[in-house]
């Protein structure tokens, strides 16, 4: 519970590779509520934590569910939780209305693995199902630009916390 209101409690995940550029998927199911600006599909990893885990287990987890990626070392966890909150006909529809939106915590991954590692349409092993149809490495100024405009003051607070590890 952020202010009162009820947030999903997620992770976000900032992977960083050796020339100091940012990983970013296109989310594949464009027809999802939370897709209300087109051309806007493009974020980095996130997802939920489940109970009793903890949330840097969490950001391991769905790294590795979504891009397959298991080849990081940490460099950075944010100082804080980022919420957002859903656009309010998104929120009704997304997560069965049970979520006003999402508060995250974010971490900073150095990937240490070769860009063949990165399998989004067989993540996690083939054992997950794929969330992302295009991904590419980005500088991590850009990112605001590219998320969902709702999301865009999450990404812009990621951005002054882990804008000077995302350097060779």
């Amino acid at each position: 519970m952020t202010n009162g209101l009820n947030y999903r409690p997620c992770v976000g995940i900032a992977l960083i590779n050796r020339a100091g550029l940012v990983f970013i998927g296109r989310r594949r199911n464009k027809k999802q509520p939370e897709h209300v600006a087109p051309g806007h599909e493009w974020q980095m990893p996130q997802g939920g934590i489940d109970e009793g885990e903890a949330p840097y287990r969490a950001a391991l987890r769905e790294l590795w569910e979504e891009t397959n990626v298991s080849s990081v070392s940490l460099i950075a966890e944010a100082p804080d939780w980022y919420s957002y909150d859903l656009p309010g006909d998104v929120s009704k529809k997304a997560w069965r209305g049970r979520y006003q939106g999402q508060t995250q915590k974010w971490f900073a991954f150095r990937f240490e693995g070769a860009d063949a590692e990165i399998d989004i349409d067989r993540p996690g092993g083939g054992r997950h199902k794929p969330e992302f149809d295009a991904w590419r490495w980005e500088p991590m100024a850009n990112l605001p630009d590219l998320i969902i405009p709702f999301k865009r003051p999450v990404y812009e607070r990621v951005v002054e916390a882990f804008g000077d590890h995302a350097a060779p």
